[in-house]
C-alpha cells in the first residue's frame, strides 16, 4: 500500500524539477492552471523557482504530496492579501500526477492547506476552477460554496475559452 505524506516545499533543484515535470503534465493534459501547452520546462522551472522564492518570504505554503517519496500532486496556499484582507487565503494550483489521480491526493492537499490557513490566522479560503473539467465536484464536497461564473474567462491550455467558478468556504 502506497504511503501518502503532505508537507511544505521548500527551494531546491530537485522539488523544482519534480514541480516542473507535474505542472507541464498537468497542462499537457487539459489542465487550467494558467498556461498554454506546450508549456517548457523553462518556463515551468522559472514558474517554480519564483513560486518557491516567495514561499521562502512567508507570502504563500507551496504543498507537496508525496506517493512512497515521489511528488504525486501539489497544492499552493496564498496567504498574502491585501490590507483590508487580513483574514483571507487562497488555493491555488492544484495539481494530481496523472497516473495518481482519483486516491484522495488533491483532497488530502485542499484539507492540509485548510488546516494550515487555520493555523496563520485565516478565518475564509477563496479559489477558482474552471468550469470545463476542473475541479468543482471536489470543492463542493470539501464543503466549498460556489459564489458564481464568469463565462469565457480563460482559453483552455489545447486553445478554447472556459469559464471560471468562484468558491469560497469559511474555516
Amino acid at each position: 500500500m502506497e504511503q501518502l505524506t503532505i508537507r511544505p516545499l521548500a527551494y531546491d533543484d530537485a522539488t523544482i524539477a519534480a514541480l516542473a515535470e507535474l505542472i507541464v503534465e498537468t497542462v499537457a493534459h487539459g489542465g487550467s492552471v494558467s498556461f498554454m501547452h506546450p508549456f517548457s520546462m523553462e518556463d515551468a522551472r522559472a514558474f517554480w523557482q519564483s513560486s518557491l522564492h516567495a514561499a521562502g518570504e512567508g507570502s504563500r505554503i507551496v504543498l507537496g504530496a508525496f506517493l512512497d517519496g515521489a511528488l504525486a500532486g501539489t497544492l499552493t496556499l496564498l496567504l498574502e492579501c491585501p490590507p483590508n484582507q487580513p483574514h483571507r487565503a487562497e488555493l491555488a494550483k492544484m495539481m494530481t500526477a496523472v497516473t495518481h489521480r482519483g486516491k484522495g491526493i488533491a483532497r488530502a492537499l485542499a484539507l492540509e492547506a485548510e488546516k494550515l490557513a487555520k493555523q496563520h490566522g485565516k478565518s475564509l479560503i477563496n479559489l477558482d476552477t474552471a468550469e470545463d473539467e476542473g475541479a468543482a465536484g471536489l470543492y463542493e464536497k470539501l464543503g466549498y460554496i460556489r459564489a458564481g461564473l464568469i463565462p469565457d474567462y480563460a482559453l483552455k491550455p489545447h486553445g478554447g475559452l472556459t469559464g471560471t467558478i468562484l468558491y469560497y468556504k469559511r474555516i
